[in-house]
């Protein structure tokens, strides 16, 4: 009998082809920009993996060799694909391949962005529930206290939540290092904010073992490597797959529906 092919997320099979993170897939097909087979798509539908894609009208085809770069983002760069954007991270980088970038950098931040075109390397760097480090150098409008970095570490209540515990210490009269392991929505600003101070500058530094280093404003570098291995070994026991999708895939383990 011949075995029926597996569908897949639309969402998931433009990030594994390498065009863009599932997030923006997703503003993508709500956006009207995805057809599948000639339809416009919607949002959540699952494809076969042989189904006819197409985004801005050019048919996706998948990247076969995958790439990871690691750049320092300028200030006024925006870390999207979107080619509406008038100063997206693809286009100022101008990268012989299609690559997306790996989580963001608000518009004023500056520092470490890595890029690719990998979709399972993202989500196993970005899911939250892997508590994979990311850190900051940030400074500040008023003098840095203790109180200040105590509230910081223990977590501060900003959108609805409040932040995981963290790591923070101070560098300067003004200026504070910290490590998070989430990345809620401009998430240290509002996190200052809540506090009564303002953000001046903030430099992302790392991303779990890939530091920034001396890499030159506006220029980036290959992963690969000793660096490579030991990312690899940091994320052989992360998933890549959200909470929903985990709980769906334990059901289904378990004989459920």
């Amino acid at each position: 009998m011949e075995k029926k092919m597996e569908s897949i997320r639309l969402n998931k099979y433009l990030s594994d082809a390498g065009v863009c993170s599932r997030r923006e897939a997703d503003r993508w097909i709500e956006q009207g920009y995805v057809t599948v087979n000639g339809e416009a798509a919607s949002m959540g539908m699952k494809i076969a993996p042989d189904s006819e894609v197409r985004v801005h009208g050019k048919p996706v085809k998948k990247e076969e060799e995958k790439v990871l770069l690691a750049m320092n983002k300028p200030a006024g760069i925006v870390c999207t694909a979107e080619k509406k954007e008038k100063n997206n991270i693809v286009d100022y980088m101008k990268y012989p391949k299609r690559i997306y970038p790996v989580g963001r950098l608000d518009k004023d931040s500056t520092g470490l962005l890595l890029l690719t075109n990998d979709g399972e390397l993202v989500n196993k760097i970005m899911r939250a529930g892997n508590y994979h480090e990311k850190e900051y150098l940030v400074s500040v409008n008023k003098p840095v206290t203790e109180a200040f970095c105590q509230q910081m570490s223990r977590g501060v209540a900003i959108l609805d939540t409040v932040t995981r515990p963290c790591k923070v210490e101070k560098t300067g009269e003004k200026s504070f290092r910290i490590v998070l392991t989430q990345g809620l929505n401009r998430q240290i600003r509002r996190m200052c904010e809540a506090l009564g101070y303002r953000v001046l500058t903030l430099q992302r530094v790392r991303i779990m073992n890939i530091q920034l280093g001396n890499l030159k404003e506006g220029t980036w570098r290959s992963v690969e490597g000793e660096e490579r291995r030991k990312l690899d070994a940091l994320l052989s026991g992360s998933t890549s797959l959200s909470v929903k999708e985990r709980k769906e895939k334990q059901r289904k383990t378990r004989g459920g529906v």
